[in-house]
């Protein structure tokens, strides 16, 4: 059995912990893995999260802690938590239990069979929301109908994956990252385990609708540039249909007795190129605010502290 990195953000989720540590032990001590560690990672929380962790690292050899110096988000926590896992295997899931970790087991049993990635997918949740459920499959339609990755329905960030897909994504260094698309766009040897999600055992999403739209919207212009060609499109289009206008208010004028009624005509027309303009250029601001983020090289995390057993607390600045 392989030596296995259970990496697992945590933001405000201090009521949960206990919970989540007691379970994950008793999944992992049972199996005859060579080794194991559990990578807690505090995404700038504000109640007292930090301190449970440093309590589990301090009893427990297989707990490491890892403080990020503020909340830099989800996906920067996880690559944290990967840049500092010394595993075979890397196993990755939400810290609220809803990624049950009694699927590890199955996880590792899909590994053996020679997948380098296995991922949870999600059948249902329970008590999901209707806004929600509608808008991620909305996302879901969106994304693989304009981009060339695709992405499962119910697959999100609970997923095994291999020291050599590891690698691979260590390597890639862009700023703005979309793990769910990412792990899908490298390839490699792919399994899937379906499962019911149940509720949060306690405290409310971490992920608002405006974070999981801004998630979704770096997804999308992380892998496709086809809006920007539908910009191109819509321009044609306009051109086009206002050419024809053009020729049939001056066919009015010279060959005919009645004439365009000036105010709504030209009001309706105005709004209209408007709308079209805004849309172009906030497509345009996207992607040059994706470009922005690159070009500025700042990290991706900035880890405060880590913390294990037989160890001092340390501050150091990482570049992710």
């Amino acid at each position: 059995m392989p030596r296995v990195s259970i990496i697992i953000p945590l933001y405000d989720e201090e009521n949960n912990l206990q919970e989540l540590y007691q379970r994950l032990k008793k999944v992992l001590d049972p199996l005859t893995l060579e080794d194991y560690e559990i990578i807690l990672i505090d995404d700038g929380s504000s109640d007292g999260t930090w301190p449970i962790i440093q309590k589990f690292s301090e009893t427990d050899p297989k707990v490491k802690g890892i403080k990020l110096s503020r909340n830099f988000g989800h996906q920067s926590a996880l690559i944290a938590g990967m840049d500092h896992a010394e595993g075979d295997v890397l196993i990755t899931m939400d810290g609220d239990l809803q990624h049950p970790p009694e699927l590890i087991p199955q996880f590792l049993a899909k590994w053996q069979e020679g997948f380098d990635i296995v991922c949870a997918q999600r059948e249902r949740t329970e008590n999901i929301s209707w806004i929600k459920n509608f808008f991620s499959k909305f996302f879901l339609f969106a994304f693989n109908k304009i981009s060339f990755v695709r992405l499962k329905e119910g697959v999100a960030d609970f997923r095994l994956i291999s020291r050599e897909v590891v690698g691979v994504l260590k390597t890639m260094k862009e700023r703005c990252r979309f793990l769910r698309g990412l792990v899908s766009w490298v390839g490699f040897r792919s399994a899937y385990i379906v499962y019911t999600a149940p509720k949060r055992l306690s405290g409310k999403a971490k992920y608002s609708l405006r974070k999981s739209l801004f998630l979704a919207l770096t997804g999308i212009l992380s892998f496709s540039p086809q809006p920007l060609y539908w910009a191109g499109f819509l321009g044609l289009v306009v051109t086009f249909f206002s050419f024809i206008y053009i020729i049939y208010a001056i066919y009015l004028k010279l060959f005919t007795h009645s004439s365009l009624s000036g105010w709504a005509s030209i009001l309706i027309s105005v709004l209209f190129l408007g709308g079209v303009q805004l849309i172009t250029i906030g497509i345009l601001g996207s992607y040059l605010a994706m470009v922005f983020e690159e070009v500025k090289g700042r990290p991706i995390y900035i880890v405060q502290k880590i913390t294990y057993k037989n160890s001092k607390n340390w501050k150091e600045e990482v570049n992710g």
